[in-house]
């Protein structure tokens, strides 16, 4: 889908000319229904953190909580559900069987500036190291559970682990973690007590934009680095990057 929607691109903009289409294939993305809603417990949880320890984190994308998942993100996260192109993972925190939040972990954008530039990024490098980066596209704290400290203390438990939960579903870990906090609704405050570093903004424009105007809010950037010489590992020439994350998994 990034190939063609490329392909088009070039097209609008006169630099190349596709041949007509052989045939309209039905679009089954165009009009995906939405999950079916799963009931769960709503009865309020209000206490310390502690006190709902321990939690469980389980990794449910290709298990039987999945359902649960996309259930709980279309119901109660303001962005909604969208599945996700290309690798991903999804992620339930636990407290005695019952969801107390959702995170969802995707394939980096491809270019986002002040990441680029925080890493060092070449063009070239970017594009051949991209993989080793993921984006934290959905966290949500599901809204009966009011418990000081909950958000950064998930992010925390799910930092720990997402590079080695990576490199056994694709092969690969990653070096950086990274998420944008619309700073029109949020202050961004578990990423930041959880360590996260901000590093810009975004530029409003959208992934392939052609305008030089924003036409989206834009949002700060957050990032994470999981190993010491991230910068190293991501600057690395694509064979060499390669041939260290399969040493990782």
């Amino acid at each position: 889908m990034v190939c063609r929607s490329l392909l088009l691109l070039l097209q609008s903009q006169g630099l190349i000319k596709l041949p007509p289409p052989k045939c309209k294939r039905p679009n089954p993305l165009a009009n995906r229904r939405k999950p079916v809603k799963i009931e769960v417990d709503r009865t309020p949880i209000q206490c310390a953190v502690d006190a709902l320890k321990p939690i469980h984190l389980k990794q449910v994308r290709r298990t039987r909580w999945e359902k649960l998942f996309n259930s709980l993100i279309s119901e109660h996260h303001y962005l909604g559900y969208i599945q996700p192109v290309g690798e991903h993972l999804k992620y339930i925190a636990f407290f005695n069987d019952r969801p107390i939040a959702c995170l969802a972990w995707s394939s980096a954008p491809w270019y986002i500036g002040a990441r680029d530039r925080f890493i060092g990024w070449s063009p070239k490098t970017r594009q051949k190291n991209l993989s080793l980066i993921i984006n934290n596209t959905r966290f949500l704290v599901l809204p009966w559970v009011e418990v000081s400290h909950l958000a950064s203390h998930v992010l925390s438990l799910n930092r720990h682990r997402v590079s080695a939960d990576w490199a056994f579903v694709y092969n690969h870990p990653v070096f950086l973690l990274e998420t944008f906090v619309d700073t029109e609704r949020f202050r961004g405050t578990c990423y930041k007590a959880d360590n996260w570093t901000y590093v810009g903004t975004t530029t409003g424009r959208g992934k392939l934009s052609t305008s030089t105007k924003p036409t989206l809010s834009k949002k700060a950037v957050y990032v994470y680095p999981l190993t010491k010489d991230f910068r190293k590992r991501l600057n690395m020439p694509g064979h060499e990057a390669s041939q260290k994350a399969a040493e990782q998994c």
